[in-house]
């Protein structure tokens, strides 16, 4: 209301840029003598432009450019609030700079987001350093860090490869690599896979796009490129692209003439419109000549691209070309057309539930018909007929310009609808295209219910299409009573069926249970058996693997250790003071208790002696020359 602008993509970029920022967005489409405009509601001080008379008058007196686009309005509420602080960052990354402007309320992790588009790096593989308050994380604050305006940082990135040290060797390997570049299609959404070798230039690329899309390149508007791609003619491996893949979007141009100025206020990752070789009368623009307005001729008919390329492989990708080039004609009020085969709209159309069914309306479109323009955007258009085709229809598109199109369409058409239909369609001829016909599904064939010629009105249309649908709804009636029915039979025979299949499901589930029941016991008898012999063998190695017991009158150190068992049965041992703590769990272990379900505790103090090294000897862990141990099950 404040700025006249009504586009609504054009406000979002303008609040994107000041990073939704309403006061600052405002102020810098109506730029004030001091940047802020003060006025007094009900004694608070308003930042941004002033509302009201007054306001007015001093706007339109110090900036007359920017009194058209003002409006007086009355506001809902005040934009009361503190001009944010903002503060510069430049940041160093290798032999790169690059400069972030923040307000203090952003966070670290803001920042890095920022790096992230402008190096190509991964937010999680950055270290970001130069912080005189030390360490931070990413969600810290930066008004809390109380930083000055201006400050300096630089990226570590520790976890990726150096850059090869040989400037001429890395250049040539990059020129045979190959860069794999995902295409997005704005206009219809759709993502083109293109494999360029990195001797490839930047013009190559948009003239491929070209054939893909059929958007002429001096028409492209792009998204994506580094900041070092300036030439069209440089080499995919100098542009500074991602290897291998590297994301772009495409779109058409809005508008061909364009200020330099109007250029310049584009976000700064739209790379430049690029010239064509033989894209003739380009500079017209700039004087305010549309290409086609040169020769006394509307530029739309100039530059009109076909509806459907010729020979297309792919009826899905035909059907999109189809809707994003109707859309840039006649708008994007148009009904919903189906993308995919023909066999496939039949089978969205009549093939689902009764109930869901639908009649399938097919546009054949003709560009060389004198009634085509009138027909599309005043009827196809039309708001009411829009709304009644997507509500009660499957529309589905084909364009009749090009021999090879209607060609390969009557051949569809004789495949479904029969010979007549197609020798009717056959035979119209090209002012009395565009075609509307109605098709309703039946048991066994596909009847054509009316055939619409384009030299028609909204209301006979509407009319027609409503009739076809009387006509509809009484078959379709039919075909919900006969599928209830039919339903309803098959669910008491699924009825019996289950019950059935559950009583034989019953006494199988009795019988396998028994079964599994005696070979459970039987399994757990054979492992209780293996863990039996398991164990004993265990046991006999350790026993044999224990040194000889240590007399009695030994000139050596000799510990004597006498070990309770749970049962309160107590066995004794004499063993070398030398002697490693695992001998005496070996020992135990012998006697069938291993230490992994035993602990052996002693009793002044009370320990657990298994807690302790079994490296260390008798001598080192206090057990000797003597010592009372017992065995405990561990829980």
């Amino acid at each position: 209301a404040c700025t006249g602008i009504e586009n609504i993509d054009e406000a979002i970029t303008l609040l994107e840029q000041n990073n939704w920022d309403l006061v600052a967005a405002i102020n810098g489409v109506i730029p004030q003598e001091n940047g802020i405009l003060q006025s007094e509601y009900g004694g608070e001080t308003l930042h941004g432009p002033a509302y009201g008379p007054t306001s007015h008058s001093t706007a339109a007196s110090s900036t007359p450019s920017s009194s058209s686009a003002f409006r007086h309005v009355v506001p809902s509420r005040q934009i009361v609030e503190r001009q944010p602080r903002m503060l510069d960052f430049r940041v160093e990354y290798r032999d790169r700079n690059v400069d972030v402007v923040l307000e203090d309320s952003s966070t670290v992790g803001d920042i890095k987001h920022i790096l992230e588009n402008e190096l190509q790096i991964p937010a999680s593989k950055m270290l970001l350093k130069g912080w005189k308050t030390g360490d931070v994380d990413d969600s810290t604050v930066l008004k809390t860090l109380h930083l000055p305006k201006n400050n300096s940082l630089y990226v570590l990135t520790p976890d990726l490869p150096p850059p090869p040290s040989s400037h001429s060797g890395a250049l040539q390997e990059s020129l045979n690599q190959n860069f794999m570049l995902i295409v997005t299609h704005r206009e219809v959404q759709r993502e083109y896979n293109l494999n360029f070798s990195g001797s490839s230039t930047i013009q190559e690329v948009k003239r491929n796009v070209y054939d893909l899309t059929s958007i002429p390149v001096r028409h492209q508007l792009w998204e994506g490129w580094p900041p070092s791609a300036t030439d069209d003619s440089m080499t995919l491996a100098v542009s500074g692209l991602t290897f291998p893949c590297h994301r772009l979007t495409v779109g058409r141009r809005s508008s061909p003439v364009q200020t330099r100025e109007q250029s310049e206020e584009q976000c700064t990752d739209v790379h430049m419109v690029s010239d064509s070789d033989g894209d003739d009368f380009e500079d017209a623009t700039e004087f305010g000549v549309d290409d086609g307005e040169m020769f006394g001729v509307a530029s739309s008919a100039l530059r009109k691209s076909p509806m459907m390329p010729e020979n297309a492989e792919n009826e899905g990708d035909a059907l999109l070309q189809f809707t994003a080039e109707f859309s840039s004609r006649y708008g994007d009020c148009h009904p919903v057309y189906f993308i995919g085969s023909l066999e496939a709209a039949f089978q969205e159309a009549f093939y689902g539930k009764a109930r869901d069914r639908k009649l399938l309306a097919i546009y054949l479109h003709h560009d060389e018909s004198v009634l085509t323009n009138v027909f599309c955007s005043q009827m196809l258009c039309a708001e009411s007929i829009v709304s009644y085709l997507s509500q009660n229809f499957i529309t589905w598109a084909w364009d009749m310009t090009k021999e090879a199109n209607r060609a390969r369409f009557l051949t569809m058409c004789t495949r479904h609808f029969g010979s007549v239909v197609a020798q009717t369609i056959r035979t119209q001829k090209t002012d009395q295209f565009p075609l509307f016909l109605i098709i309703m599904g039946k048991r066994s064939s596909n009847e054509v219910l009316n055939v619409i010629q384009g030299n028609t009105t909204v209301d006979e249309l509407m009319m027609r299409l409503m009739a076809a649908m009387e006509i509809f709804s009484a078959q379709q009636q039919e075909d919900i009573k006969d599928e209830d029915e039919r339903e309803a039979r098959e669910n008491v025979k699924r009825e019996q069926d289950e019950a059935y299949r559950i009583s034989l499901e019953a006494d199988r589930a009795k019988r396998e249970a028994q079964e599994r029941e005696m070979a459970e016991q039987f399994r757990l008898e054979q492992i209780r058996k293996e863990q039996e012999e398991e164990r004993e063998a265990i046991r006999l190695s350790l026993e044999q693997s224990l040194p000889p017991e240590p007399k009695e009158e030994s000139t050596e150190s000799v510990s004597k250790l006498r070990i309770r068992t749970p049962s309160g049965e107590f066995f004794e041992r004499r063993f070398l003071a030398s002697s490693k703590l695992q001998v005496v769990f070996d020992f135990v272990a012998s006697k069938g208790y291993p230490w992994e379900e035993y602990k052996l505790l002693g009793t002044f103090p009370r320990r657990d002696v298994t807690q302790l090294d079994p490296n260390k000897s008798l001598l080192e862990v206090k057990l000797y020359p003597q010592e009372t141990l017992f065995l405990e099950a561990k829980e």
